[in-house]
């Protein structure tokens, strides 16, 4: 019965070696993002808070999409989804995914300056759940 013992005290030890490293692994690499009307609430209320690198998830305002001519850069205004009266200017300095669109939804990484703009730099898009052909596709 001693052996038993034994194996079953090293089984439990070797079992939370296990879990202590799975937890402290998730924990570590889990990132949260804020939504455009957290950001500019925290931002409000605590100034410091732009010089935090942070992820926003949002949607590009249709109509606001510039590139400007003979630079890799990007400019455009992000909505909340839920409050679509807070919004903000994104420069992104990169090129940008090929789903992109005026509308698209985005996940951005960065920092709001001084001015209010928020220097992207990372931009994912996330797509819909399925994908559909374009109608001028179809004609063909």
């Amino acid at each position: 019965m001693k052996m038993h013992g034994r194996f079953m005290v090293g089984l439990v030890g070797v079992a939370a070696v296990v879990s202590y490293l799975v937890w402290t692994g998730v924990s570590d690499t889990m990132v949260y993002y804020l939504t455009p009307a957290e950001l500019v609430a925290r931002v409000q209320a605590d100034p410091s808070f732009r010089q935090m690198g942070v992820k926003v998830s949002g949607q590009v305002v249709p109509g606001t999409y510039e590139r400007v001519p003979g630079q890799l850069l990007h400019r455009f205004r992000v909505r909340d989804l839920s409050d679509e009266s807070v919004s903000f200017e994104v420069e992104y300095r990169d090129a940008l995914p090929d789903t992109f669109t005026d509308d698209s939804e985005v996940v951005l990484e960065g920092r709001m300056d001084a001015n209010g703009v928020f220097q992207a730099t990372s931009l994912l898009t996330k797509c819909g759940s399925r994908y559909e052909a374009a109608p001028e596709d179809l004609k063909k």
